[in-house]
């Protein structure tokens, strides 16, 4: 009965800062997808597997387990092989239907853009964040009447590359924006890793990651890089999961987290150890204090952060200044 009055009020709590926010519009054109981002072609992923451990071999946290940097890159990328065509039912069924309220209210916090902004959306591989922009696009520009000929609005010179770590995220995300009728010829792909992004400095204009940087290897080098990438003036935009204070709500996070996710990972998805890694990863990654002085630390400023759903999630945000 706790667990259920958690998730009840949880979901209240976002959707009373989210109601007026929500993305309506529903596409009705045909999908152009766009090819691979043309760094890509010469991306491979076994490349990018040794590029992940061309560094020091440093032992670092794999959920609860201490594992070599090498073995925590191949790790994640095989817990990620193994979940991409479930991930997004597990998400539904995991927090309720909750997680999409969160990425609603986090794209909500990204508008309004200006037309030719230049995106990239990390750890994106699935598309949830990068089609809920090209949604909001589309409504900035009906709710600006900006265009009255080209019904691509303000997105006409905006860009949005997706870039996932795992090439099998990248091809659901694929098929869904054809299964979605997507239309948008400034949507691209890049299979390549958070750490190493082979793309030149000062190129983008906003940088998000939802759901993705605890899963990096080191995080202190994807903010580094998140940095390098963006131009002066860009925004650094991260939705990820965070730290649940009030003890009596922490003592139901943690027991629905352990006692319920993996074994519906393992109904659902047939794999109850990568949903025992998520749950786990999540509690050692940095608290929202911690976390904000490493997004600092990277070089941002004006960082902040907002708590949704009383921790669970948090929406942190700085500048390039």
């Amino acid at each position: 009965m706790l667990l259920m009055r958690f998730v009840k009020y949880s979901l209240t709590d976002s959707f009373t800062s989210f109601q007026n926010g929500k993305l309506q519009t529903a596409f009705v054109k045909k999908l152009h997808a766009g090819p691979y981002y043309k760094v890509s072609k010469d991306i491979k992923l076994d490349n990018l597997k040794s590029s992940t451990i061309s560094h020091k071999d440093e032992t670092v946290h794999f959920g609860f387990q201490t594992v070599s940097a090498t073995e925590k890159a191949q790790k994640v990328h095989q817990v990620f092989e193994n979940v991409a065509s479930k991930y997004d039912l597990m998400n539904d069924v995991m927090s309720v239907g909750i997680h999409r309220i969160w990425k609603d209210y986090f794209v909500k916090k990204i508008f309004p853009l200006h037309p030719g902004t230049n995106i990239i959306d990390v750890a994106g591989g699935t598309g949830d964040i990068a089609f809920r922009m090209l949604e909001g696009l589309d409504r900035q520009n009906k709710n600006s009447n900006s265009s009255t000929d080209d019904d691509s609005g303000s997105r006409k010179n905006t860009t949005i590359l997706i870039s996932d770590i795992n090439q099998a995220m990248l091809d659901v995300g694929k098929k869904r924006a054809l299964t979605m009728n997507l239309q948008s010829d400034g949507l691209s792909w890049l299979c390549a890793n958070a750490q190493e992004l082979p793309l030149p400095e000062n190129s983008f204009d906003l940088y998000t990651i939802a759901f993705g940087i605890r899963n990096v290897t080191d995080v202190s080098k994807a903010l580094d890089e998140a940095y390098r990438i963006l131009r002066p003036g860009g925004r650094f935009m991260c939705l990820e999961f965070s730290h649940v204070k009030n003890p009596l709500l922490k003592w139901a996070y943690d027991t629905y987290s352990f006692q319920v996710i993996p074994p519906l990972g393992e109904v659902v998805a047939g794999d109850w150890k990568s949903y025992q890694y998520l749950v786990e990863s999540i509690r050692k990654f940095p608290t929202q204090d911690e976390f904000k002085n490493m997004i600092e630390e990277a070089g941002f400023r004006s960082v902040r952060y907002e708590n949704l759903s009383f921790g669970v999630v948090s929406i942190h945000s700085g500048y390039k200044i």
